[in-house]
């Protein structure tokens, strides 16, 4: 095949682990003789360094071009006091919106070599396996109005949370497909007991949910979901949420897999031409910037999302699962980075992403 990516490095540590992440994509497509075309793109607190704005119009283009976006994180602490809509993380929100890709999906999966490195007791860790899809284009992050108004004592901040019938459903449609090649159960989550847009939320899912009636569906109250992530992770299997929720409850994913920097995270939108999502990949760690620029950072989740590229955009499963297995290899090796409290020297992000390309 010929593979056109877009390559974002971002911010922070995004350059290290992306460069790690892209060597894995080059070795992997000469191993199984595939043709790569790479570009590369600005994206927040870079781009505004270079542009004057967090999404430029160069990069833009270049994505809506490309067959698949490789990111790797944005956002700066010098820009933590500027306006929202001048802040890094605006580029972000641009990028996916541009593209169109509504359904954010955060793999969990717990590896035997890393039961240690979870704060949770290894019983309730091991053998976790689930995947949290996040609506990604909706919810309160874009709803309006929103702003900050008035003075004084009258000073309000307002935002929206708004979701239409036809977002609900196509993201809830993402989330019962993937179950339907999983262990065919789809979770729920919603504030339906509080919330007007959780109530339209549950009614949507349950009129969606007899299209796929080889899968069971049940409800969970999101602070509910809250807990029994962390009390017992092993009865999720597809997890469906709206967007603010999902960015929320998605992190304690990260209690469970050992370290934020090992989950990787595929936002997929509609089809192209051909067939293939439309697809913007990225790890679900930040930028770390008080480590960037120190070849430490945990270039795994960034890898890991290489391979869902490999799988969601391109349909090429036998590639994806050559990085999945290396992944694992090299965590039973013990040659990780020192978030994931190896035993021995910890190895540096480059040594982590040579050693994927050795075992592909």
């Amino acid at each position: 095949m010929n593979l056109n990516v877009l390559i974002v490095p971002g911010d922070g540590i995004g350059v290290e682990v992306t460069k790690e992440a892209v060597r894995v994509l080059e070795h992997t497509c000469k191993k199984f003789n595939h043709s790569l075309h790479l570009t590369e793109g600005l994206l927040g607190g870079v781009a505004i360094h270079k542009t004057g704005g967090p999404f430029p119009e160069e990069t833009r283009k270049l994505a809506l071009e490309a067959d698949a976006t490789l990111m790797g994180a944005v956002g700066l602490p010098e820009f933590d006091n500027w306006p929202p809509e001048k802040r890094p993380e605006r580029g972000l929100l641009g990028i996916r919106k541009a593209l169109g890709v509504y359904a954010n999906l955060r793999p969990v999966k717990s590896y035997p070599s890393l039961l240690d490195s979870s704060p949770l007791k290894n019983h309730l860790v091991d053998g976790v396996d689930m995947i949290i899809v996040r609506e990604l284009t909706g919810g309160i992050y874009y709803g309006t109005p929103r702003g900050i108004t008035g003075e004084g004592g009258e000073e309000r901040g307002t935002n929206t949370m708004t979701y239409t019938r036809d977002e609900i459903a196509r993201v809830t449609r993402m989330a019962f497909s993937l179950a339907r090649n999983r262990r065919k159960k789809v979770t729920s989550v919603d504030k339906s007991n509080v919330l007007e847009t959780s109530q339209l939320w549950r009614r949507v899912v349950c009129e969606v949910a007899p299209e796929f009636p080889d899968v069971e569906l049940e409800h969970i109250l999101v602070d509910n979901c809250a807990m029994q992530l962390i009390l017992r992770p092993k009865q999720f299997d597809v997890v469906v949420m709206e967007n603010m929720f999902g960015d929320i409850l998605s992190d304690e994913g990260a209690v469970i897999a050992g370290s934020i920097g090992m989950l990787p995270s595929a936002s997929i939108g509609g089809k192209k031409p051909s067939g293939a999502w439309v697809g913007l990949y990225e790890p679900v760690h930040g930028s770390a910037p008080d480590i960037a620029g120190q070849n430490k950072a945990n270039p795994l989740g960034a890898i890991g999302s290489v391979a869902a590229m490999f799988e969601y955009s391109f349909g090429l499963m036998k590639e994806a699962q050559a990085v999945y297995k290396a992944m694992e290899e090299v965590l039973n090796s013990g040659k990780t980075t020192a978030d994931l409290k190896p035993k021995g020297t910890p190895a540096t992000t480059e040594q982590v992403g040579e050693s994927v390309c050795d075992a592909i």
